[in-house]
């Protein structure tokens, strides 16, 4: 099969190809796996945490990938959920203990850094983490749903917003669209504030109702009960604890965070950041229960997934238009077989 291979870690802007294009075996089902024969895989900033090191994979070499959709090929020994042909989902939890906070325990197993992903045309998972894909998705709109989505109804569930409190979303790119339209289903009466570098992100924001969006830095109309942070700096998070809420939460949803502004940390005041009990919680993970629940919901909305689409072999410059900033919805690999 053909596979996008990261063979070592790298600095993205010293090789800007960290990822090879290779011929490998196609891997067999162990028993309670199966196979599936990959259409689709959304591009993270995960995958980006990885390649530079700070997620590193258990071993190289490996293939990245996580927000995966495709069809089953065969079962492994024992599988019985799926059948050959049905069209499944995997996400970053390939594999766990299967408690309530199997997304914090030793077992848990991330997909494309722990085990091989879905930047290939072929995958294994355990059938327990395979979800079925709603019909009104396409395997490239779906693709997003499985980490994106996912992880972004995990954070707005840890925000614990009640309907008509103020919402404010900080970063607005693959995860944030979703979560703003979201937040618009579920708090109807939830005023939804956007925070985000660039005018083509703040006009697209608006375009999917937010009622007001601004630059990173600047005040919003009215301070949120909540917010959550999706961007991969720190210069947001000062800014969302400044503009919080007394006794408001700021969600970071992120696996890792770049060294690039860390210095702005030493900026923390505690009068101005922290007091007045303002609250910082994260996002570790994701967990089953999470896909299982968010799938359903989303088809309901339904949620309006924009996808980029890019070959397989193109997976570099999807990651690389990703981290210089290229945003607007989510990119994903159109994989043919």
């Amino acid at each position: 099969m053909r596979a996008m291979v990261l063979r070592s870690i790298v600095d993205l802007d010293r090789n800007r190809r960290p990822l090879e294009l290779i011929e490998m075996p196609q891997p067999e089902p162990a028993a309670g796996e199966i196979l599936v024969a990959v259409s689709a895989c959304g591009v993270c900033h995960t995958e980006l945490d990885e390649i530079e090191g700070r997620t590193p994979p258990e071993k190289l070499p490996i293939i990245p990938g996580h927000e995966i959709v495709g069809h089953v090929a065969a079962n492994g020994a024992g599988s019985q959920r799926f059948c050959d042909g049905d069209r499944v989902g995997i996400g970053w939890i390939h594999s766990s203990d299967g408690s309530e906070y199997e997304n914090l325990g030793a077992q848990f197993r991330a997909t494309g850094r722990d085990v091989n992903g879905g930047y290939a045309e072929f995958v294994t998972v355990p059938e327990t983490y395979a979800y079925p894909i709603p019909d009104v998705y396409s395997d490239i709109e779906a693709a997003p749903l499985l980490c994106a989505g996912g992880v972004g109804y995990r954070a707005l569930r840890l925000t614990g917003l009640q309907n008509g409190q103020v919402l404010g979303l900080t970063g607005f790119g693959g995860s944030g669209h979703l979560v703003l339209q979201l937040a618009k289903y579920l708090f109807p009466e939830s005023m939804l504030l956007v925070f985000a570098r660039s005018q083509k992100e703040r006009d697209f924001a608006i375009t999917l109702g937010a009622d007001w969006a601004g630059d990173t830095t600047v005040s919003p109309p009215t301070m949120p009960d909540a917010i959550i942070d999706t961007t991969p700096a720190w210069k947001p998070v000062l800014a969302a604890l400044e503009c919080l809420r007394p006794g408001g939460r700021l969600v970071i949803n992120a696996i890792r965070k770049e060294d690039r502004d860390r210095h702005l940390l030493a900026d923390l005041r505690y009068e101005d950041h922290l007091w007045l009990e303002k609250e910082i919680k994260t996002v570790a993970n994701i967990t089953h229960d999470d896909i299982a629940a968010f799938l359903p919901i989303a088809a309901q909305v339904p949620l309006k997934v924009r996808t980029q689409t890019y070959a397989l072999e193109s997976a570099n410059e999807a990651l690389l238009e990703l981290r210089d900033g290229h945003v607007r919805g989510v990119k994903v690999l159109s994989i043919k077989q």
